[in-house]
């Protein structure tokens, strides 16, 4: 690959679609020097070996394969960049819109430096956020399978049993249900599909508790785990679409990303704000509101927060402005690795066994539940004259905060 300091000689778009891609390219003048065509995917490698130069500069148009292209390419070109899809309004805007006419004016565009980019992803970044997709995708099928059972119960007034209405103790309930052929079926399928779904949430969320003991995501669960309403799996949820934090100089952009500013708009003398952008991750930006929702019934601080808020918004808004205070506050603990001043040591230490616990001894490098959890307060510099913990009504005896090690900091 060329050095990324050298000029570019020709600027290369590429317009990619699920079967094939579209290669367009211009020269420092802007003057086309590869006619617009189509390539086949199977086709694409042998097409780079012809076609792409160590000099090139190249584009990739967003779409569902682009990190796949993205991997190809990169190797044998100067640098390649990824435009973002809603930014390009030369592209989305047309009137008159072609593959060929997109490529070019990606090539155009690129050429004068022009092209909004996609932060590119590293690897262990994609495959965490896959993985989080996974676990969403499956923990929706299985609530819309649970509210499909509650509607033949509301259909036919009949009340719940106590307890979860969906466990296996509760099949007895639904089997004796008096319904029609029709309604029977679905109801034996909708159990059926419970029963298959749960173990591939389970075998889902022991992959996010493995990768929480991976790097670079070990050195950065145990601050997240001292906010209130944050367990391991959302912690990986939040890491997945935050990525390094480094990328992000202020908190503000954070926000931003998240989708959670307020939209503006200032032109002339006329100035206000609105509603939040929704414009960035929706995992993040749905994280963090679950989140807000358990800190304001649990934490205290952010109870009082919640109703200072309410006082001149309504409660949907004030939930969305804990939520965006709560990420200001996430970007200060991950960025500068530092305690949270309102986190109560006890309920921290709690969440750090819970998720000592769920580890096998491998993933807790060979340390005892006790052990990992004083590392991890250690980490977090929180609890060094704290000895004992209440744990499910028992007293727990962490080990002396000198007798281990400190953990390496992020």
């Amino acid at each position: 690959m060329a050095s990324p300091a050298a000029q570019p000689q020709r600027f290369v778009a590429l317009d990619t679609h699920k079967h094939y891609i579209v290669p367009a390219a211009v020269d420092q003048q802007k003057a086309v020097v590869l006619q617009p065509c189509r390539v086949d995917l199977h086709r694409f490698d042998a097409w780079m070996a012809t076609h792409l130069k160590p000099t090139d500069a190249v584009v990739i148009e967003a779409g569902p394969n682009t990190w796949d292209v993205y991997d190809r390419v990169q190797p044998h070109v100067a640098s390649v960049i990824v435009a973002h899809p809603y930014r390009v309004r030369a592209i989305s805007s047309a009137r008159v819109k072609t593959n060929a006419r997109d490529a070019l004016i990606l090539a155009q565009l690129l050429a004068a430096n022009l092209i909004p980019e996609v932060w590119v992803p590293p690897h262990e970044v994609r495959d965490l956020r896959s993985l989080v997709a996974q676990r969403t995708r499956l923990v929706r099928q299985r609530t819309q399978a649970r509210n499909r059972l509650q509607a033949i119960l509301h259909r036919h007034n009949v009340a719940a049993p106590d307890g979860d209405a969906f466990a296996p103790a509760a099949r007895p309930f639904w089997e004796a249900l008096r319904l029609g052929t029709v309604e029977t079926l679905c109801v034996r399928q909708d159990l059926v599909l419970l029963d298959t779904l749960q173990p591939l949430i389970d075998q889902a969320e022991a992959a996010l508790l493995q990768q929480s003991t991976c790097s670079p995501w070990s050195d950065q669960v145990a601050y997240l785990l001292q906010v209130s309403g944050v367990a391991v799996i959302n912690a990986m949820t939040l890491l997945s679409a935050i990525g390094p934090v480094e990328r992000f100089p202020t908190p503000g952009q954070l926000v931003s990303y998240a989708g959670l500013g307020a939209s503006v708009y200032d032109s002339g003398e006329t100035h206000r704000t609105g509603r939040i952008t929704k414009q960035g991750r929706r995992e993040l930006r749905t994280a963090m509101v679950e989140i807000a929702w358990v800190a304001v019934v649990r934490d205290p601080h952010w109870q009082a927060v919640f109703a200072r808020l309410s006082l001149r918004m309504v409660p949907g808004k004030a939930i969305v402005a804990v939520a965006r205070k709560m990420l200001v506050m996430i970007w200060h603990l991950l960025t500068h690795h530092q305690a949270d001043h309102h986190a109560d040591v006890q309920k921290v230490a709690n969440k750090l066994m819970t998720w000592a616990e769920a580890l096998r001894r491998e993933g807790r490098h060979g340390l005892s539940i006790a052990e990992f959890t004083r590392q991890e307060l250690t980490r977090l510099n929180l609890g060094q004259q704290t000895d004992t913990m209440s744990r499910w009504g028992r007293i727990v005896r962490l080990p002396p905060a000198a007798a281990l090690t400190a953990p390496p900091m992020a």
